[in-house]
């Protein structure tokens, strides 16, 4: 069979989709994150001692470095879902970012901390919830890009979906930090980085079965 009869043929029973466009699919997440911080802000959820949490160090670098792994995996996610571009290098960067957050919690912590007993610290029971709520409110924005990567043509299929599990999880555990009472670096890194390792390998094992060719 020569080419154009063959094209001709698979291109049949297609549809016409609309164009994405990556600004677009950005401004989708970016309402979609600004509608989870208004539910919290509006269902009373907001910390109650957020003025005094603002004067924390801890606090600041809690919220401006989720925000930071939230914006750069994000676009990650979102540039990978054209056939033209790899994820790979917004991975590697999301990585190091993520390196340096842990590093000055740590810093944070030995500025701050006092002799806190490590089991105290940690409060498991308190932190098994924080870890579902931030993996339910992962769920919202990881379904979004799964839409979206359906949508579109990521041609590094399983890169996209490392991408899009960690920008769900570090939306999901943004969104969290504005109603979680808890700034203990040791307390963030354990049960927020547990969260954040769910959504991310449910994500990656699930989203290629989504979006393959």
């Amino acid at each position: 069979m020569s080419t154009d009869p063959l094209i001709d043929r698979l291109a049949t029973d297609l549809r016409p989709v609309r164009r994405r466009t990556p600004w677009r699919d950005a401004a989708i997440l970016l309402v979609l994150g600004i509608s989870e911080v208004a539910w919290v802000i509006m269902t009373g959820l907001m910390r109650p001692d957020m003025p005094h949490a603002m004067h924390m160090p801890s606090f600041w670098w809690k919220t401006a470095g989720l925000a930071a792994l939230a914006s750069i995996s994000g676009v990650t996610a979102l540039l990978s879902l054209s056939p033209t571009h790899s994820p790979r290098r917004g991975l590697r960067v999301v990585g190091g970012v993520a390196f340096v957050m842990l590093g000055l919690g740590w810093l944070v912590d030995a500025l701050q901390a006092g002799p806190a007993v490590l089991w105290h610290r940690l409060d498991p029971a308190h932190g098994l919830v924080c870890a579902r709520k931030i993996v339910e409110l992962s769920l919202p924005v990881a379904l979004a890009l799964g839409l979206l990567a359906r949508r579109g043509a990521p041609t590094d299929s399983r890169g996209t979906a490392w991408a899009a599990g960690i920008a769900a999880s570090a939306f999901g555990a943004l969104t969290f930090a504005l109603a979680c009472p808890f700034d203990d670096p040791l307390y963030l890194a354990v049960w927020y980085l547990s969260a954040g390792v769910v959504v991310t390998l449910a994500t990656r094992l699930i989203l290629p079965l989504l979006t393959r060719w």
